[in-house]
């Protein structure tokens, strides 16, 4: 363990001093690779590593089995007859057939092992799918084969096996490499933690395994660092990069009392935090148990590819044997099996089980690093039929804390950047929450001496030679637009400057949001606990047509269910605890603002920051992930439309005939066509 002396005043050094060691190469450096995680974590991402870690070692045993059985394939090749015929050389020796045979038992066993696994899995579960006819197909053939190779009457076509095999494993290879490709957001996410934190003990700085943090430690980061864990700025201030975890592009300003997550970059400055959450308790484990969940939740759309894929199963095999039986009459007993294999390799619904779970892990993949996490899929699914958006208020449409809105000149000889920074002065020792909001206005103050507070009145103060007064409006005229704020007036030498008009501001984000929702053909309604002329002038503002005032909480979601019993598709954005029950209520409940504590029980979607504009993108998103849903499960299903018919010959008279390989090549084509699509997804 490593232990220096802390130097307090390095804080302020180093906020000074533009580290150049934030390059790419420093920030890899602080990323955690798998052999280095800290118990805790695997702890925490336990259920993920050992999602990912299954697909990975398939991914390893579809190559191996691909490369092996693709080296055993060149000599059957070589052996086989019709081969030789179409290349035109002569390999013929004594028992030729039988190491033919011998090779191609082994490609069929070791090669061909994942689909009888996958075959016994299906029946035991009554769910007939790929691996069925997979297994079913190669088995048809190495028995036809098989019987030839030991007297039946016949041609053999273990060549058509072995490459059938190939294609197969390589088709399962890419598309376990194209799964565990649209996961690789959660991978990410369970690198940003840091192997090592600078945990402050008195005046030392000691280096300690993240894993060794607890709750109320404090830990020293430096520039260009990744943070250890949550917790509260007690020291310094800098500017946080967020994006990977909250998908704010602009690094965010932190200063002593801001909230920080664990996993974020910092920047031009030192901070000091107090951890408040690790592990299981921790931002980025709340997210990737969230996505984790989203990805494995059911899908109202994955439901029906599902049943297609049954169907189309039970379509193959009836169409092979179908297929047989037509063809068996009027051509030989080899010829009629080919097609029947043939039919049953290309009916695969191999690119229509891929259609919708490569879609989905996508695009929950895409929304993390957006700052949208999907609780619940069928209700993500539903926002890209939206009729209505309803917005809480307070904290989602306004800031939800009291601010200067208006400054209204009554004196010419003050501009109102000195209205405010006299205000600011005179208001800075005062507890009154009005006071408070206009001191949060400025930091630029003058020096005052004998404040007074005037009760029921204001407060007073000498500010650089000048009496100021800051009283209620009560004996003044206000302008009819101000009648519904609350009001004050900045006296100076007793003579009225300004009058300073304070409410719960307005987003600078919403006006856009309400915009875009009515660009998208979503109709935007506001909800309010507010009066009804405070409602009316902030929808005004806003360019909201509809809205409800004076709501009480409990009120909120009998308010959805009268939009909802007009045949409206709604979802109601709230901050997810007073509005619990609308959220609940509404078709789709999104949770905005959840910050550091994603844990939002009643929302379907939960926005991390505090933008009512990432409302409009989890719409979007919803419909460009249901829009690659279709387009995939469209060309899964049209695709078989057209291969079956060709596979089963319907055009032999016209020369034009599919072996078993060329139908796999098709299948497993059309299974790439349908992962590249899905990984298209974009915003």
């Amino acid at each position: 363990m490593n232990h220096d002396k802390i130097n307090h005043k390095e804080i302020k050094q180093e906020e000074e001093k533009h580290e150049e060691h934030m390059d790419h190469g420093h920030m890899n450096h602080e990323h955690m690779n798998h052999e280095q995680m800290n118990h805790e974590h695997m702890d925490m991402d336990h259920g993920h590593m050992e999602h990912k870690g299954h697909h990975d070692s398939m991914v390893k045993d579809f190559q191996k089995r691909f490369i092996i059985s693709i080296i055993l394939t060149i000599p059957v090749l070589i052996l086989s007859p019709m081969i030789q015929q179409f290349l035109g050389f002569s390999l013929i020796f004594q028992g030729i057939e039988y190491v033919l045979f011998l090779i191609s038992s082994v490609i069929f066993v070791y090669g061909g092992y994942p689909f009888f696994k996958g075959f016994y899995d299906e029946v035991r579960k009554k769910a007939l799918g790929m691996m069925t006819l997979v297994a079913v197909a190669i088995t048809v053939a190495y028995s036809y084969s098989t019987a030839v190779t030991f007297g039946l009457e016949g041609t053999v076509f273990f060549w058509e096996l072995a490459t059938l095999i190939d294609i197969m494993l390589l088709g399962h290879w890419f598309e376990m490499r194209s799964i565990v490709g649209a996961s690789r957001a959660l991978e990410e996410l369970s690198k940003l933690m840091p192997d090592i934190a600078h945990r402050v003990k008195g005046e030392m700085v000691e280096d300690v395994p993240v894993e060794d943090l607890a709750p109320n430690d404090r830990v020293l980061v430096r520039p260009g660092e990744r943070l250890p864990a949550d917790g509260i700025v007690v020291d310094g201030k800098s500017s946080v990069d967020e994006s990977l975890l909250t998908g704010e592009s602009v690094p965010v300003k932190k200063e002593v009392g801001s909230q920080v997550i664990g996993g974020s970059v910092n920047g031009e400055g030192s901070l000091i935090i107090e951890v408040n959450k690790t592990g299981k308790d921790s931002f980025i484990s709340q997210i990737t148990d969230l996505v984790e969940k989203a990805q494995a939740s059911k899908s109202r759309t994955q439901d029906i590819a599902n049943r297609a894929a049954f169907f189309l199963t039970i379509l193959a095999l009836t169409a092979g044997a179908l297929t047989f039986a037509l063809w068996l009459p009027s051509m030989d007993l080899g010829f009629s099996l080919e097609r029947s294999v043939t039919v049953m390799v290309i009916t695969c619904p191999h690119a229509l089980g891929l259609a919708v779970p490569l879609v989905v892990a996508h695009s929950t993949s895409l929304s993390a690093r957006k700052g949208i996490l999907i609780r619940d899929r069928v209700s993500f699914e539903k926002a890209r039929a939206l009729d209505i958006v309803v917005f809480d208020k307070t904290g989602t449409l306004t800031e939800g804390k009291f601010g200067v809105s208006d400054v209204v000149m009554l004196d010419d000889g003050y501009k109102k950047d000195d209205v405010l920074r006299y205000a600011d002065s005179v208001e800075e020792n005062s507890e009154h929450p009005i006071a408070r909001a206009i001191a949060s206005e400025t930091k630029d103050r003058e020096n005052i001496r004998d404040f007074k507070a005037l009760p029921g009145t204001g407060v007073e103060a000498m500010v650089g030679g000048r009496k100021v007064r800051v009283v209620s409006s009560k004996e003044h005229e206000i302008p009819e637009r101000l009648k519904d704020k609350t009001t004050v007036i900045l006296v100076i030498d007793e003579k009225p400057v300004a009058i300073i008009a304070l409410s719960d501001r307005i987003r600078k984000e919403s006006v856009e949001t309400v915009r875009e929702l009515k660009k998208i053909g979503v109709k935007p309604v506001m909800l309010t606990g507010d009066r009804e002329d405070v409602a009316r002038n902030v929808a005004e503002e806003l360019g909201i047509e509809e809205y409800f005032a004076e709501v009480m909480p409990d009120e909120k979601a009998q308010k959805i269910e009268e939009l909802r019993r007009r045949g409206l598709m709604v979802a109601m954005v709230g901050d997810g605890i007073n509005d619990a029950p609308a959220l609940a209520s509404a078709d789709v409940g999104i949770a905005i603002g959840a910050g550091a504590d994603v844990a939002v029980e009643s929302g379907d979607i939960i926005l991390v920051k505090s933008d009512p504009m990432a409302v409009v993108s989890a719409i979007d998103l919803s419909r460009a992930t249901y829009g690659k849903m279709a387009q995939n499960l469209l060309w899964a299903t049209g695709y078989n439309a057209v291969a079956i018919p060709l596979a089963a010959g319907v055009l032999y008279g016209y020369g034009i005939l599919l072996s078993p390989a060329v139908g796999a090549i098709l299948m497993s084509l059309s299974t790439v066509i349908v992962a590249i699509n899905a990984g298209l997804l974009r915003v």
